[in-house]
This record gives C-alpha cells, structure tokens and sequence, in this order.
C-alpha cells in the first residue's frame, strides 16, 4: 500500500542530510570544525545533518567547500531543490491566486500521455463541468481565506484545460468512488450538469471511466486519497493542508499498484452510466 506522502517527502530529504553526513565524516571534521569553516553555529550543522532545516544552495555548496567534495555540489543542489518540490503547502500554491494554480497545473498535463486519476469524494478536475468546478474552487478560496476569490475565472481556465481529452495520442484513466457522485459542491443545476457531462465524458474515445460501487463487498483497497500519475513518472497526492509530488520510483509503483487494485473494483461502460443516472434520479427527487 502507498506510504504516507508527507513522509515520502521527508525521506527524500533525509537522503540529502545523510549524504552531507557523510561528506563530513569522509573529510574527518566533526560538527563545531565543519560549522566554522562555513561561518555559521554548530547548532544549524546539527539541524542540517538530521533533516530538520532544509538547506538552501549556498548551504550546500558551502558544506562541499569545506568537505573538499566540490563536485558532490550541482548534483546535491538539484537533489535538495527535488526533495523541497516533493512537498507544497497550498498556501503556496495559491498565493498567485487559484486561476494561475490551474494554468500552472496545466502546463504538467501538456507533457503527459497516460493519465491516471483516483478520487473517492470529487469528480476529477478534468471531467468538471465550470458550475460544479466553481462550487469547489469557491470553498478552496474560502477555506485559505483569499483576498480575492477568483474562483469563475479558475473555474473557466480548469475548463479550457480539460480540452486535453479531446486530443490524440492521451490516455485517461479515472477511477472515482460512487460516492463522490452524490457530494452536492454546487447547487442542483450545477450537480445535474456534472452528472449529465460525465454520461459523455465517459464515452470519450481516450476516457475510461470506471466507478466503484458503494456497496462492493470485500475491498482490496479503502477509499484513498485524491492522487493522480503521470506517466509512470510522477505521482501527485492531494492533502487537507499540502499537495506532495513523488518521483521515486519504488513509491510510484506503490501507487500504480494500489491503482490497478481500485480500478479493478470499479464497474465501466453502461454498469458506470447506471450508477451515474441513479445519482441523477437521487437528486430530481431530492428537489421535487
């Protein structure tokens, strides 16, 4: 099963502090010498060497320099700003504002081919239709306090992004629970419009779309955490306070395999589009 992806952040990092321990301990400095000889307290050494302050690049190049391991330095730098990347608060995230998030986000869909998406309480971004993706944008704009919330704007541009479904040469394959069908993220008209597209959507030449029933017996896997993979390559995990990015590949295929375990619960085909026109009987009587 997929480790925790906040700790697959921190065990990249403390790749990086373990390999400055031992620069230091091949070069026979102990912590106060290697402190001095970089200009700074032997309490950030410590710091450093056990995770808990991720370097910057002149800490680093600093740390070589004093190690005599100036040529461990470029490959040390790009492996720290890796393992930094791995882990991003949403406040980061969304400091731009939530339609260049989607823009940005964009720009990874554009270089992938093979598109895997698990979610059990969302439809996932690139089935949304802009009334249900704005209901969601404007809760995210809410719940990180937002000076300004842009949310019909992001909703617009997380719309002109999903027009990657319609091109040649892309895979997508989504993986929602039953569930996330019935979440009301919108008003009625806008739920009635999500259900509605995902009957289409589905049927896309390069869309598999596949549903796990709420009541499928014996599980082999619980409801996950919102993550997607792109192409074998990478693995984005959504959290309540960070979106975490995985490029390790013995983590990436602990998601390819609890994917292929969740989708093959899931019903496809006109088994799926039941599920969905069930989920949009529940809402007509809801409002009748």
């Amino acid at each position: 099963m997929p480790t925790s992806p906040s700790s697959s952040a921190q065990r990249a990092r403390e790749r990086v502090a373990a390999r400055l321990r031992a620069l230091r301990a091949d070069a026979g400095l102990t912590g106060p010498e290697l402190a001095k000889r970089c200009g700074w307290s032997h309490p950030k050494t410590y710091r450093l060497e056990k995770a808990q302050t991720p370097p910057s690049p002149d800490d680093i190049r600093r740390w070589c320099a004093a190690c005599g391991a100036d040529s461990e330095a470029a490959a040390l730098v790009e492996q720290s700003i890796d393992a930094e990347a791995m882990y991003t608060e949403w406040r980061q995230h969304v400091r731009h504002g939530l339609k260049q998030l989607q823009i940005t986000t964009g720009r990874l869909f554009t270089n992938s081919h093979l598109f895997r998406v698990y979610s059990a309480t969302l439809v996932p971004g690139l089935l949304q239709t802009v009334g249900y993706a704005a209901g969601i944008l404007h809760i995210s704009a809410r719940s990180h306090a937002l000076e300004v919330d842009d949310s019909p704007a992001a909703a617009q541009a997380r719309i002109d992004r999903s027009k990657i479904l319609h091109e040649q040469g892309r895979r997508f394959l989504f993986v929602v629970e039953e569930a996330s069908l019935y979440y009301q993220l919108g008003d009625a008209a806008a739920m009635a419009a999500q259900l509605g597209h995902l009957l289409t959507a589905g049927a896309l030449p390069g869309v598999s779309l596949g549903i796990i029933p709420s009541d499928t017996v014996e599980r082999r896997q619980w409801p996950r955490e919102t993550f997607h993979v792109y192409d074998d390559k990478l693995v984005s995990v959504e959290l309540v306070t960070a979106q975490v990015r995985i490029k390790q590949q013995s983590e990436i295929d602990q998601y390819l395999s609890a994917f292929s375990e969740l989708r093959s619960m899931a019903v496809y085909g006109a088994d799926a589009r039941a599920l969905i026109v069930k989920a949009i009987d529940a809402l007509d009587r809801a409002e009748a």
